[in-house]
């Protein structure tokens, strides 16, 4: 009987060396010194709500519904008194809005129930909120209270791996190499600039190799030109 053949192993690249990476965030850095994220919001309870709005949606959308969500609701009191009905009416152009709309209600009531109408400044506690996972965690915790966080959504993931920043299989494992490799004076900014960098430059299917800024320090097989 002929042995099984060995199952393929699937390696992870090699992280780059600190002085790499110190480059690649310098350059992002020289290019756009204060980048934003581009969720429109006015405080962190809309700025919460446009984070849990935003999943598997893009944020020109959810742009575009809560305009006038947040015109009649920029409080956990204003949003529980609208109603789970209205909010769904006023997000329904956003993907699973049914779902979401049931989560910012909910999520308003806790708010006012538990931590006294405030956004908490806590990973946990934000994380006991409806709706609220590890990445908007991250992303409420970076924008409205100025803490180094790495949301890691598919843009950051894929920059990260092609520019071998902080290569990992799954989110997770990128998020604890980019806080690992993230030189301290780019953490607070690191996630706006990779997101950006993957929203507009190096896009999934056809990135814009020509123009971008990190093209000679890039060696991914997605690499599109030389």
């Amino acid at each position: 009987m002929s042995p099984s053949p060995r199952p393929k192993t699937i390696t992870t690249p090699r992280p780059r060396k600190p002085a790499e990476i110190r480059e690649i965030f310098e350059r992002f850095r020289s290019a756009n010194p204060e980048p934003k994220g581009e969720l429109e919001h006015t405080n962190p309870f809309t700025l919460l709500v446009a984070v849990v709005l935003s999943a598997q949606a893009t944020d020109a959308g959810v742009n575009k519904a809560t305009r006038k969500l947040f015109e009649l609701a920029d409080t956990p009191e204003k949003m529980l008194a609208l109603g789970e009905d209205k909010v769904r009416d006023l997000i329904k152009t956003i993907g699973l809005y049914r779902n979401k709309a049931r989560n910012v209600v909910l999520l308003s009531e806790k708010l006012i129930a538990e931590f006294g109408s405030e956004v908490p400044m806590s990973r946990e506690a934000l994380e006991s909120l409806p709706g609220v996972g590890r990445k908007t965690a991250n992303v409420v915790l970076n924008i409205a209270f100025g803490e180094i966080t790495h949301a890691v959504d598919t843009h950051v993931f894929r920059v990260s791996n092609r520019l071998r920043i902080a290569p990992g299989k799954n989110v997770l494992a990128v998020e604890m190499g980019l806080e690992k490799a993230v030189p301290a004076e780019f953490g607070r900014h690191a996630h706006h600039w990779l997101i950006l960098h993957g929203r507009y430059t190096c896009k999934a299917l056809r990135p814009e190799c020509e123009r971008c800024i990190q093209n000679d320090l890039c060696d991914s097989s997605d690499k599109r030109v030389a």
